[in-house]
């Protein structure tokens, strides 16, 4: 007697019928820090927010879509959760990589000389920064020791007198207590050659500091092209 057609089974969430979910983990927790493809990485992180579903096609769409590992985790959070298949939650498993690079980034800057950890710092910022898609102004304020006192965030948008008034940055010196600064922000275009006003701005600041024995030791320009010290170019 036929018993008629049977009704699929879905898995029940967490299940791995073809084994490879559980392969994907053994590569990571035996291999090196090149053990999976960024792709795979981007769905392991999904596979922890969607159960159920084979999210393979769903990484190489990010990736498609945001070009880069860092394209994805720095993306904006609207333009993660609105991407088709995806969702608040798996947005989150995207994000959180972001926030503990950025928390890892920072330790390695904290609580040591700035100007002897500096690829660490450059690092850092370049973490931070490099794929914003407006303008950021930060002021790295160090004690006599050169290590970071705060870090603070001036603003977003152009940088220019307007926007930054050098006696505020060095009388915010003076107020934490500070024998030095760097001077730090990103180019959205990608290209971190310094321009006429990120010069200008910086001397104008500089020499406000020598008013008040504050130096500025640098001024750091991030881009996804890489970083430029103006102080090395000679621009200080």
């Amino acid at each position: 007697m036929d018993a008629g057609p049977t009704t699929p089974v879905e898995p029940k969430a967490g299940t791995d019928p073809s084994g490879h979910r559980a392969r994907l983990r053994k590569r990571l927790l035996q291999g090196g820090s090149d053990a999976l493809a960024d792709y795979e990485i981007v769905e392991y992180l999904l596979m922890t927010a969607i159960p159920r579903r084979d999210v393979k096609p769903l990484a190489r769409a990010l990736m498609s879509r945001f070009g880069s590992l860092a394209g994805i985790f720095n993306a904006d959070r609207t333009a993660l959760e609105n991407h088709p298949g995806m969702g608040e939650t798996s947005a989150a498993a995207m994000k959180i990589v972001a926030v503990a690079t950025r928390r890892l980034a920072r330790a390695e800057v904290m609580d040591k000389p700035v100007l002897g950890s500096w690829q660490a710092l450059l690092d850092y910022l370049t973490i931070d920064m490099a794929h914003l898609r407006v303008e950021r102004v930060r002021v790295l304020y160090l004690d006599k020791k050169n290590r970071l006192i705060r870090d603070e965030h001036l603003g977003d948008g152009s940088l220019d007198e307007a926007a930054i008034h050098p006696r505020e940055v060095i009388g915010r010196a003076m107020e934490l207590g500070a024998a030095a600064l760097i001077l730090a922000h990103n180019h959205p275009s990608g290209n971190p050659q310094p321009s006429r006003a990120d010069i200008q701005i910086t001397n104008r600041i500089a020499e406000a500091g020598r008013l008040l024995n504050i130096a500025v030791h640098d001024h750091v320009i991030i881009g996804r092209e890489g970083t430029v010290s103006m102080k090395a170019k000679g621009l200080i």
